[in-house]
């Protein structure tokens, strides 16, 4: 794994350790990447993880006086959706990070993060790229602006330098002449990398078509430009007749390969049907579906707290946290996950390990008020945190209210999930105490069941959120 864990408090110290260790050093913001990376063996060589998810005031997203749009480098997909910002401004990425993974993963995965894992399939650079956004990058020594599609020079491969970091992504905010829309194509609905995905964004002059980008995601080694739709669209209106010209044009300008996920012929054809979507959403755009306005996060988040700048090495590994109300103090774990070190150096088996890889939902936890996956959590986060897992829900020794709906609906067969669903329940009603079925979909989409088939799990939710609805009646 790795041999020192750093927290830092300020970008300025960040820097001056990415100065000191070069390549030898990797930050850590939401994890959900480089965790996979390092358990999988493709991030080798690793002498020190830093983490910069404590610094106070990276996770803003705001608007300047030039209409300029800013996201720090610690905005999670979560924050971006719930944006109404976003909503309103950028809607197309608004779009792309409710596709995202899952609530777990959109808790903890940053759009910076999605940026410099830099796959071609990663959701949030298409819409980017369509926004015309641009990354600021920080040394120690300089800083400069790097527009986002020159960014790239490869499949996983940018201009960043080892001591560099990105410290701020901005682009225009879309204009009321401007329509966009996002779209991706996956083998699932939820925590499914993309086949292929497409951001399209027009100008109108009344009913004329001025400026169009369309962009594709997962069809190249990096995103592209469907230049001679583009160049198509320019002066028309957006009619059934264009849209179908603009479609065919979108072929000629992409050259996917195939792999194990798609052919390229498969790609291609796809590409066109996708850009035919997008611009008949955007056609349509006032009677299209959009995403939730008050999506379902999975986040009851707690205020949060300066922490100065501490090191975890096999010298100093004493961790210090709270972990259902009680508080521990943990002498080893410092370079595994915090699943690992809940289920290794506490014994707190409930949370499971399904996957680790962040697909399954079975080690959920909550992390200082968030759902999260513990397999993608460095352990050393756990320092000054509180955590809650399946031990912590009952109350005076008595089962959690979904705990009991789960037994009474028979919402369990072998069980092993179970923990990860239930922590995803109690977490939603927390955050909906009456949700919709399709919010309990949303709720439960990072959680599979290889066994039960959702049905009584669903109804098990309900009859929780009916139970507690008529318990609080009665005590209000």
């Amino acid at each position: 794994m790795w041999k020192k864990y750093i927290s830092t408090a300020t970008i300025e110290e960040t820097l001056v350790l990415l100065s000191e260790f070069g390549n030898k050093a990797r930050i850590i913001a939401g994890a959900t990447d480089l965790m996979l990376e390092i358990e999988r063996g493709a991030r080798k060589n690793i002498d020190a993880v830093i983490d910069i998810s404590r610094i106070i005031g990276l996770d803003k997203v705001f608007l300047d006086e030039n209409n300029i749009i800013h996201l720090g480098p610690l905005v999670t997909h979560n924050i971006c959706v719930s944006s109404k910002l976003i909503q309103e401004l950028a809607y197309p990425l608004a779009q792309a990070c409710w596709e995202v993974g899952s609530p777990q993963i959109r808790n903890r995965g940053t759009i910076v993060g999605n940026l410099v894992t830099a796959s071609p399939a990663n959701d949030t650079i298409t819409p980017l790229v369509a926004l015309k956004a641009k990354v600021v990058i920080q040394s120690l020594n300089h800083t400069r602006k790097v527009d986002l599609k020159d960014f790239y020079i490869g499949v996983r491969k940018t201009v960043l330098n080892d001591d560099e970091m990105i410290t701020d992504v901005q682009f225009p905010a879309m204009k009321k002449e401007q329509i966009g829309f996002f779209i991706k194509l996956a083998l699932r609905k939820a925590q499914a990398i993309s086949l292929v995905n497409i951001a399209a964004i027009l100008k109108f002059d009344k009913t004329l078509i001025t400026e169009a980008m369309i962009t594709l995601g997962a069809v190249a080694p990096t995103i592209v430009n469907a230049e001679e739709s583009e160049k198509f669209l320019i002066g028309k209106q957006l009619t059934d007749e264009t849209i179908k010209f603009a479609a065919e044009a979108t072929i000629h300008s992409i050259k996917p390969i195939s792999d194990i996920r798609g052919s390229a012929s498969y790609r291609k054809t796809m590409a066109k049907v996708l850009t035919r979507r997008a611009l008949k959403s955007i056609s349509e755009f006032e009677t299209t579906p959009k995403i939730p306005k008050n999506p379902i996060l999975l986040n009851t988040l707690l205020p949060s707290i300066p922490i100065s700048t501490f090191e975890f090495s096999d010298s100093n590994t004493e961790i210090h946290t709270t972990i259902n109300g009680k508080s521990y103090k943990i002498l080893t774990g410092f370079n595994k996950s915090l699943l690992r070190l809940l289920r290794e150096d506490l014994e707190l088996i409930g949370s499971k390990e399904g996957c680790a890889e962040g697909e399954c939902g079975a080690c959920t936890v909550f992390l200082d008020g968030k759902a999260v996956m513990a397999c993608l959590i460095p352990a050393g986060r756990a320092h000054n945190a509180e955590i809650v897992t399946i031990e912590g829900i009952k109350t005076n020794n008595q089962n959690h209210i979904v705990q009991q709906t789960f037994i009474d609906e028979g919402a369990v067969q072998c069980g092993y999930c179970t923990p990860g669903f239930i922590m995803s329940a109690v977490k939603l009603l927390e955050e909906k105490p009456t949700p919709s079925q399709i919010e309990i979909q949303q709720a439960i989409s990072g959680n599979l069941c290889r066994c039960t088939g959702y049905y009584k799990i669903i109804s098990a939710i309900e009859k929780a959120s009916n139970q507690q609805f008529e318990r609080e009646g009665k005590n209000g």
